[in-house]
């Protein structure tokens, strides 16, 4: 199989280009305009087989898209080109609708011209698959998951741009009949994760000896996916999904924030003892604009009509992402030192300099 993905150097791009090109021998072309959350340093591993390829470019350039088309001949197209950090988002909304909603039209546009083009047995066999997320849905009570057909009500400018791009793609299938599915997705984590994302921010906070930042009392509640479960999700969607249909991708693992932050203390602490626990550095700071409480996905769907399951309880995958990053500085200290050290993101200052600027 051909597929094209979209954001395949930021991080669950890269572990699907991993999955597809290193597990599975499909050819991929990686289409990344390497923001700052990409890496192509996460991709070493494939970059060097024959089926790899990589072309910079913005999925907003739809010359480039419709090239990048016509030169690959895709089979299949894997959209995850996406603004996806939430701080970022409060600050900066710009830039989240430009890329997730002007960009997913573009890509939808370019796909559906190339499909209308190809011949019936290449036709039938196209595929579109949009990577969202369960932001899209809004905030969760104590109680109740949810499901593919949770009304949605997203609280940040990154889950709204979400939100409409899923629209968009809905709405392909819908009027031009265009081979388009969804998945959506709870919080991922693992190797190669930005350092401005909670559990890596947490771990390397705290091999410097520096603050560990909770939002508000840290009772905030996530749903944790391991990114390579996720990889491994995604092509089933692709390859088992019925068209037209959404498909929630989730690990079954709710977790606080707080007792994700005094796990990852843990594992440093008989990982890699100081003497002092590193629970001691957790510091509860003004939460979040709009945070939402609580996040979780029912997996039924994808479970009981596709077949797949996670293989990774938060034990497990906390372990092993605590341990890469630990065996990992060459791929995180460059990014610390160069693009991102810690600092908050999304404060009222910021939000209310932004304002100013686009004022004058």
């Amino acid at each position: 199989m051909r597929v094209i993905v979209t954001g395949g150097a930021g991080f669950i791009g890269s572990a699907v280009c991993r999955h597809l090109v290193g597990d599975k021998g499909f050819e991929v072309l990686n289409i990344d305009k390497l923001t700052y959350a990409a890496n192509l340093d996460s991709l070493a591993s494939v970059a060097g087989q024959s089926g790899y390829r990589f072309l910079k470019a913005d999925i907003c350039d739809q010359a480039s898209m419709a090239a990048a088309f016509e030169s690959f001949q895709p089979d299949a197209v894997m959209h995850l080109a996406a603004e996806s950090h939430v701080d970022r988002s409060i600050t900066g909304a710009g830039a989240f609708v430009t890329t997730n909603v002007v960009g997913t039209y573009v890509m939808l546009e370019v796909a559906r011209r190339y499909w209308s083009g190809l011949p019936q047995p290449a036709q039938a066999a196209f595929r579109f698959l949009h990577i969202s997320t369960d932001e899209v849905y809004g905030s969760l009570g104590e109680a109740g998951l949810f499901r593919e057909d949770t009304a949605y009500d997203p609280s940040s400018p990154y889950s709204a741009s979400k939100a409409a791009s899923d629209h968009l793609v809905q709405a392909w299938h819908r009027t031009y009949g265009f081979p388009a599915l969804i998945s959506n997705c709870s919080n991922n984590y693992g190797p190669f994760q930005f350092p401005e994302k909670l559990i890596p921010l947490m771990i390397l906070n705290a091999l410097h000896e520096q603050p560990l930042p909770v939002y508000g009392n840290g009772t905030n509640i996530r749903d944790w996916l391991y990114v390579e479960d996720h990889a491994r999700a995604l092509l089933t969607v692709l390859e088992r999904g019925r068209l037209g249909e959404k498909y929630n991708v989730g690990g079954r693992n709710e977790r606080s924030n707080i007792d994700v932050v005094h796990r990852v203390c843990e594992l440093l602490d008989r990982l890699r003892p100081t003497g002092t626990p590193r629970a001691s550095l957790i510091t509860y700071v003004t939460d979040r604009p709009g945070h939402d409480q609580r996040y979780a996905i029912d997996a039924s769907k994808i479970e009981s009509e596709l077949g797949w399951q996670a293989e990774e309880n938060f034990d497990s995958g906390i372990e092993q992402t605590v341990r890469w990053y630990l065996d990992n500085e060459a791929w995180w200290g460059p990014l610390r030192k160069k693009v991102y050290a810690g600092q908050r993101l999304g404060l009222a200052s910021d939000v209310e300099s932004a304002a100013d600027h686009v004022a004058t």
